[in-house]
């Protein structure tokens, strides 16, 4: 029958569940394991995991590992045994630095070496995925899955992967703006039930010319709120403007929040930097990279609507890389120097000096 869900489906059963506080079974050919995200991980669950196999695992990406003074044997991610003591609070210690300063020593930590991580390293990857923090607890089991409840939803390891999904353009309608009269807005779904991105179209862009073009990330705080922490408001506002000024342009508007990591987590990353830490450091203490966008996104949208050429409006260099990996060619970059404050100057100093932004 084919009623069941697909693989991509059950993908996104499996956020979802983790979003809850509910496990997933992640099955390879070794075994099975049953995973829970730290963020929403129950005393309940807790008790019953460490009730139904081995000693519960721990895995932290190397970045906040760094913060813990953890031993990363893996690499870019640490296995940590945890204690038999342990409870949810001393496990969500590991996982959020909102206490770091406060209780600075939480180890030592055993951290296991060798072996197989690449289970490890996928759930960390699906956590990331529900914008949660990057920290997972696992318990492998062999190839008796008896004890694992048949309710659960199963993911194949190899299912896992940071392929981009296709995304499907749903409708467009016209939506006349101030900087243009002819704004067009389409929208586009992702098949993997994520968040829907969008392309604002204004005017009339040739297909056979270079267009001017911003990929522009979804920014709560300061496109609607106006928050004076970053660029972004300003941004996004003078994209519109120069687009409606020269006549035509397309502007990608990308549900990546927090450079890709989440609403919650960019106010996490915001109470860090109430601490002291730069918008980088904030970052890796939670666990995650620099930015965790993906602006292949964006790529495909743009070759969806029928453009090859761009003249993009970015200070990111590594926008233009990625956009000319995935076959775009960008024949200008158009500098988009707006929004300097007081209050985010120490935030622009830290992009342009930590990630090669050209400011």
């Amino acid at each position: 029958m084919g009623l069941g869900p697909d693989q991509t489906e059950r993908i996104a059963r499996a956020r979802s569940d983790l979003r809850m506080g509910v496990p997933i079974i992640i099955r390879q050919a070794t075994g099975y394991a049953l995973v829970f995200a730290i963020e929403t991980l129950s005393p309940a669950r807790l008790l019953d995991a460490r009730g139904c196999g081995p000693e519960p695992v721990l895995a932290i990406t190397a970045r906040r590992a760094a913060t813990l003074k953890a031993h990363a044997y893996d690499g870019d991610l640490a296995r940590i045994v945890v204690p038999a003591h342990a409870d949810v609070k001393w496990i969500n210690a590991i996982a959020d630095p909102a206490g770091d300063l406060h209780t600075p020593m939480k180890g030592p930590f055993q951290s296991l070496r060798g072996g197989d991580a690449g289970l490890y390293r996928a759930a960390i990857t699906l956590a990331k995925a529900a914008r949660l923090l990057p920290a997972v607890l696992v318990v492998e089991f062999d190839q008796n899955a008896g004890a694992l409840p048949a309710d659960l939803t199963l993911i194949e390891h190899s299912d896992i992967t940071d392929a981009v999904t296709p995304l499907q353009h749903v409708v467009a309608a016209r939506l006349p703006l101030t900087v243009s009269e002819t704004g067009r807005l389409h929208i586009f779904r992702p098949e993997d039930g994520s968040e829907e991105h969008y392309a604002i179209e204004i005017g009339t862009p040739q297909r056979d010319a270079p267009v001017l073009a911003r990929l522009h990330s979804a920014c709560l705080t300061g496109d609607l709120l106006g928050s004076l922490k970053c660029d972004c408001g300003p941004q996004l506002r003078g994209a519109m403007a120069q687009m409606g000024t020269e006549g035509a342009g397309i502007l990608l508007y990308l549900n990546q929040e927090g450079r890709g990591i989440g609403l919650a987590n960019k106010m996490r990353a915001y109470a860090l930097q109430d601490q002291g830490f730069d918008t980088v450091e904030a970052n890796h203490r939670l666990g995650f990279e620099d930015d965790e966008r993906d602006f292949r996104i964006g790529a495909q949208i743009l070759q969806q609507m029928g453009f090859g050429q761009v003249r993009l409006l970015t200070n990111n260099p590594a926008k233009i890389k990625r956009l000319e990996s995935c076959g775009l060619h960008v024949t200008e970059r158009v500098p988009l120097r707006v929004g300097e404050n007081p209050h985010n100057h120490d935030y622009l100093a830290t992009k342009a000096a930590k990630s090669g932004h050209m400011l």
